[in-house]
């Protein structure tokens, strides 16, 4: 029997793809979406075009409206919240707004969620910018990529918080609500702290989606700036591998419910911006990629790696698409859909 899903950001990169899949397997889907970004639109009409016109139903709204989050949660069974703002430098120039699509907004569906008396499964997009700077980690350079001292799994979930940001701030809100809903009210809440996140149909800017964007840049001959000195280095999770980490913690709430797991590619999965992904984007494009040199961004970490042993344990998950596949993927899809990038 299908569950009916309601899919924040449903429009959205994460979100269009993981509506895809709900409707590939013939559940029931709402999608519930401000279609704010750019290429929101254009992944609604891909859905439409995918799946049929009528296929899942699309509510334009804004997480910020309590009473009409309420109204749609009233028979949902599983929510995925991944609405919001997404970009720290937007939430330094306006922080209000960044607190209430963020702080609010989570608070508004976890509210929704509680009212609606169904105990629905609450699933949450929260970020490893939760940690902040972590300037007491040490951190040791090497020739194409920097890396840490002391962490060789990675960054775990009991690293200290230290919200950075405005963004850092209103996610861990989020976060921090996420989890004392399960206590309090016992709802089936879960939290995945993500690393940076690519695939198809996501539409990068400059401050968010790099790996995107330096994808895009490359094939439609955009500028690109390189801040720092582009070995910083990030873990890496391809869609696909985020969207099955997804399904897991649904069909193991019992396990997941009020954790808190940080997911991203792991040390196996890791890039340094521009010292390790510019080869990779050279050798897929077929020529020389030049750039503009910045400086260092404020707070711009060396390194962010994620442990995801906690998910491998109690989940049995683990990425499964190498950076190099997963990259290719991406190359090859914006490749076949320049057309897009028009009009995003």
């Amino acid at each position: 029997m299908s569950k009916h899903y309601l899919v924040t950001g449903g429009a959205g990169f994460i979100g269009s793809n993981y509506v895809h899949r709900l409707l590939s397997r013939g559940e029931r889907v709402t999608v519930f979406d401000n279609l704010s970004r750019a290429g929101a639109p254009l992944n609604i009409e891909w859905l439409r075009s995918t799946h049929g016109e009528g296929s899942f139903q699309l509510i334009v709204g804004d997480i910020r409206d309590a009473d009409k989050l309420a109204q749609v949660t009233r028979d949902v069974d599983i929510i995925l919240h991944l609405a919001g703002q997404v970009a720290v430098t937007t939430s330094v120039v306006d922080p209000r707004s960044d607190f209430e699509d963020n702080a609010l907004g989570t608070f508004n569906v976890l509210e929704a969620a509680r009212l609606s008396g169904r105990k629905p499964i609450v699933i949450y997009a929260s970020t490893n910018k939760v940690y902040g700077g972590m300037e007491e980690v040490r951190v040791e350079e090497g020739s194409t990529c920097y890396k840490y001292a002391d962490l060789p799994f990675g960054v775990p979930e009991t690293q200290m918080l230290d919200f950075h940001s405005p963004y850092g701030c209103s996610k861990g809100a989020g976060d921090q609500y996420m989890r004392d809903y399960h206590r309090i009210y016992g709802l089936n809440s879960v939290v995945f702290r993500q690393s940076c996140i690519y695939g198809p149909r996501q539409f990068g800017i400059e401050d968010q989606g790099w790996v995107a964007w330096f994808v895009i840049a490359a094939l439609l001959a955009k500028q690109i700036t390189i801040y720092g000195d582009g070995k910083q280095v990030r873990d890496v999770l391809f869609i696909d591998d985020l969207l099955d980490v997804y399904d897991t913690a649904i069909a193991n709430i019992t396990t997941a419910a009020g954790q808190v797991y940080n997911i991203g590619g792991g040390p196996a999965n890791t890039l340094s911006i521009w010292q390790e992904f510019g080869p990779l984007l050279e050798k897929l494009l077929g020529r020389k990629i030049p750039v503009e040199r910045g400086n260092w961004r404020p707070g711009d970490q060396h390194v962010y790696i994620s442990d995801i042993r906690k998910a491998e344990r109690y989940l049995g998950w683990q990425p499964k698409v190498s950076v190099e596949d997963g990259v290719r993927r991406l190359f090859e899809w914006v490749k076949s859909n320049k057309q897009l990038f028009s009009s995003a």
